[in-house]
């Protein structure tokens, strides 16, 4: 189940929540599984002789972006511990999708405050709060652990050892403070000369604004976002590859066997251009904006990506990103994109966005009853 966003998961949120995990009994059977795609030969080429890799890919999971703190450099689970995980997913599913009774009774004071035990279940707590935010119907967030070399991930990220984003440097951290908007009222944050978070439309977020997806969807790098829309085209041609992203209708465009434009030249999604070094499709980004700030990351941000297909219906895709003004060393992470023979269909985000509208009429709202009491 694939549908628009309606009500926004702000990026600092998402962020924090990918970097916790609660370990579990968790595991096993997928409540929604994509469709298989038509086995296609896994040395299939191009007409000029690379290989081809046009189609639709399903890319949702469980495994977390970023190593959970008790696997320490234990990049791999256990069978048994990748099934515990994906059994106690599918129960949960099961019992969120069941029909609620009629006569049931009211929710506790403040909502929902039990302790998460998947990943899965602390994002969708983030997303939604204690009150929740939609129910199980919208929401596909993913069923498995990946497997990489027949080898059951921890992570997405692999490097450094400790599958963990290496800390921001001091000044990245001060940069990404003083982008912060004042949550404040503007009134408020006029006396400390800082913009307030709802002076206006273009301060809230790219994904708020259904301008970009949430979690780097699009990226790059682009990464599950656990919740839905997770379909990602490829369309192929000897001079330009597209990526579209079923996430906010997100396309990127790779220019082959060509210069990056010059540094003035400055987008969401940066400039991507791509070469094959023997079968593998290499793209390397740079030219990104300061709105973008992935992780944190300045405008600097230098990704570059790996396609490589591992069997008929898989692609391993790799990244590894770097940004001497944000982080001390690059770092790197995998996973598999799977081949379905799903569909994507249009994302509207923007019709029926009212909650932009009304965050900003709330603001306002807010400073006449201020101006009002002096």
């Amino acid at each position: 189940m694939r549908i628009r966003v309606s009500r926004f998961i702000g990026p600092l949120t998402i962020a924090v929540a990918i970097s916790w995990f609660v370990s579990g009994s968790v595991g096993a059977q997928a409540r929604r599984p994509a469709g298989q795609a038509t086995p296609a030969a896994a040395n299939a080429r191009t007409a000029d002789g690379h290989p081809d890799f046009q189609g639709v890919y399903e890319i949702a999971t469980i495994t977390p972006l970023e190593r959970p703190a008790q696997f320490g450099t234990r990049a791999n689970l256990t069978r048994e511990e990748a099934a515990a995980m994906e059994l106690y997913e599918a129960q949960r599913q099961v019992k969120n999708d069941a029909p609620l009774s009629a006569d049931r009774g009211a929710p506790p004071v403040g909502g929902d405050t039990s302790t998460p035990k998947s990943y899965l279940e602390v994002l969708e707590r983030f997303g939604g709060g204690a009150v929740g935010g939609y129910n199980n119907f919208w929401l596909a967030g993913g069923t498995k652990v990946i497997t990489v070399n027949g080898e059951k991930r921890a992570s997405i990220v692999v490097d450094p050892p400790d599958g963990r984003i290496p800390p921001m440097k001091p000044e990245a951290r001060r940069r990404q403070a003083a982008l912060l908007v004042d949550p404040s009222a503007s009134e408020a944050s006029a006396a400390n000369g800082r913009p307030g978070a709802f002076d206006g439309p273009e301060l809230r977020p790219l994904a708020e604004r259904c301008l970009l997806g949430f979690g780097s969807t699009s990226g790059p790098p682009t990464l599950p976002n656990y919740f839905y829309n997770n379909l990602k085209q490829i369309v192929q041609t000897p001079t330009t590859i597209m990526i579209l992203v079923e996430m906010v209708h997100d396309v990127r465009i790779i220019r082959m066997n060509a210069q990056h434009v010059g540094p003035t030249i400055r987008n969401w999604m940066g400039d991507s251009i791509g070469h094959w070094e023997g079968d593998t499709l290499v793209v390397d980004t740079t030219n990104f904006t300061n709105k973008t700030q992935f992780q944190g990351a300045s405008d600097q941000l230098h990704v570059v990506e790996r396609f490589t297909r591992v069997n008929a219906n898989t692609l391993l895709y790799r990244f590894t990103v770097d940004d001497p003004q944000t982080w001390d060393k690059p770092w790197s992470g995998e996973y598999p994109w799977n081949a379905t023979d799903e569909h994507i269909y249009e994302y509207a985000c923007h019709e029926g966005n009212y909650s932009l509208g009304d965050m900003l009429r709330g603001a306002r709202a807010q400073e006449r009853d201020a101006a009002a009491k002096k």
